[in-house]
């Protein structure tokens, strides 16, 4: 039996306290069904660059945030894959929202359960990592799920995949920078602010929140959005970086399974016959793909 020691630990608990938060958000969203998803998105944009400001003092990290700004004015190429990944994530919570509070949660699920998978291709694409025997076979039997599921619904999962790619080509682009994931999301909601801004002032017909005060409950919701939006996203990056990658891997599975139970059981979603075998073939995949990490982590430590 593997015994952690106490940073370990730490790291579990911050890590799988993370993924449960994610998991639980379609409870808060779903509070919101009233606004419209891009009013919400706007909203959490701009209130989360407020709270990740507040972040920054208290974690003193406001300098190395303007230097990384600085920075960013010269290295042209890296202000790009920032703003692409500010866009990338942006696309990925006004899906998330739009798909809470149009009762497909369960696709939803489905997509954050692909997401590791989607990554594991994006590494072979772009970073040429390769895949083993047990691998290569997770992958087959998830993209059978997927083709199954199209064919036998009549429609492709389109949520879920927009879901799974654009998260897997944000981590991409967030690997291959160094600052913290704090400086890293304050960036990128500054970057997104703007468009937020004239978005809610300028192009919103029917805005929910207003100077009303029968505004103010949903404005309270909306600020507490951003706050849930950087919490989560902080204790990960405490989490992830006491524990291996592969124990961040698994503990991953947490927030889609939390969402599945909660589109069955809270919000009696269907899960149709053709649902039933894609998410199978998904937990066969997640199955073997867990598998071969652990022998691998095995493997090393045996060296």
């Amino acid at each position: 039996m593997v015994r952690l020691n106490e940073q370990q630990s730490k790291g579990v608990l911050y890590t799988a306290a993370s993924f449960t938060l994610w998991g639980l958000f379609p409870l808060y969203w779903k509070l919101m069904e009233h606004i419209s998803s891009g009013e919400i998105l706007a909203h959490r944009i701009v209130w989360s660059f407020i709270f990740m400001c507040g972040i920054l003092l208290y974690l003193k990290q406001v300098r190395p945030a303007m230097q990384t700004v600085k920075g960013l004015m010269i290295d042209g190429k890296a202000l790009f894959s920032l703003l692409l990944s500010a866009i990338l994530i942006s696309v990925n919570w006004y899906v998330y929202i739009w798909a809470v509070n149009h009762d497909l949660m369960l696709e939803a699920s489905l997509g954050y359960y692909i997401n590791p998978l989607v990554s594991v291709l994006l590494g072979i694409i772009f970073l040429k990592e390769r895949l083993n025997k047990m691998q290569t076979t997770a992958i087959l039997i998830a993209a059978a799920g997927v083709i199954i599921s199209t064919v036998q619904y009549g429609s492709f999962p389109v949520v879920a995949f927009v879901l799974a790619f654009s998260f897997g080509f944000y981590g991409l682009i967030k690997k291959r920078m160094s600052f913290t994931s704090a400086i890293g999301l304050t960036i990128e909601t500054l970057l997104l602010a703007p468009a937020a801004l004239v978005y809610l002032f300028f192009f919103l017909k029917e805005p929910v929140v207003t100077m009303n005060p029968s505004s103010f409950g949903s404005l309270g919701l909306l600020f507490f959005a951003g706050v849930f939006t950087a919490v989560p996203l902080l204790l990960f990056s405490e989490g992830a970086k006491r524990i291996p990658l592969y124990q961040v891997g698994i503990l991953q599975y947490i927030a889609p399974t939390i969402t599945l139970f909660l589109g069955l059981f809270v919000y009696h979603e269907h899960l149709s016959a053709a649902k039933i075998v894609t998410f199978l073939c998904i937990w066969v995949a997640i199955l073997l793909f867990t598998t071969s990490q652990l022998r691998m982590k095995k493997t090393a430590n045996s060296h």
